[in-house]
């Protein structure tokens, strides 16, 4: 059965927004628990992780509000769109992902959801922290700055 190709390096979703609302600190990968019929969506290219989060409880870290759409042909056995999805990661990153979201106001933030060389489902999760307004445009500024730049020097030669 052939695979319906997504991007060339098997990401499926991207939060693209993330790097301009939040400072990644660090970034983390881990595995995602999913169904059958939610591994078929990822495959077919559907996913959104635009407005999730993953949280810290109970001793693991869980995927919230990411929206894997029901696979058409898994009719009776299809899944629940923005239902929470655990993610897997060693106990010591879980309680320094766990350690760092109570401290100094930072949030875990899926950064995209991928295929690895082994066919696996794979989540780059981000330690980051909230920009400010004025953060924001600073980061706007920079990066028309740099825009800016590579032009004047592909004119110059």
């Amino acid at each position: 059965m052939a695979r319906k190709a997504q991007r060339g390096d098997g990401v499926v979703a991207e939060n693209r927004k993330a790097r301009y609302h939040y400072a990644i600190e660090d970034t983390i990968e881990a595995g995602m628990i999913l169904l059958g019929s939610e591994v078929k969506s990822l495959r077919n290219g559907q996913a959104s992780i635009a407005d999730s989060y993953a949280e810290a409880k109970d001793g693991q870290i869980n995927l919230i509000n990411a929206y894997i759409p029901a696979y058409a042909e898994a009719n009776r056995f299809g899944h629940e769109e923005r239902r929470p999805r655990r993610l897997l990661l060693h106990l010591r990153e879980i309680a320094k992902l766990a350690q760092a979201v109570n401290r100094e106001g930072m949030t875990l933030i899926p950064l995209k959801v991928y295929f690895n060389d082994r066919g696996i489902a794979k989540m780059l999760l981000g330690v980051a922290k909230g920009k400010k307004a004025a953060d924001k445009r600073e980061t706007e500024k920079k990066r028309d700055w740099d825009r800016e730049k590579s032009r004047l020097l592909r004119e110059k030669g």
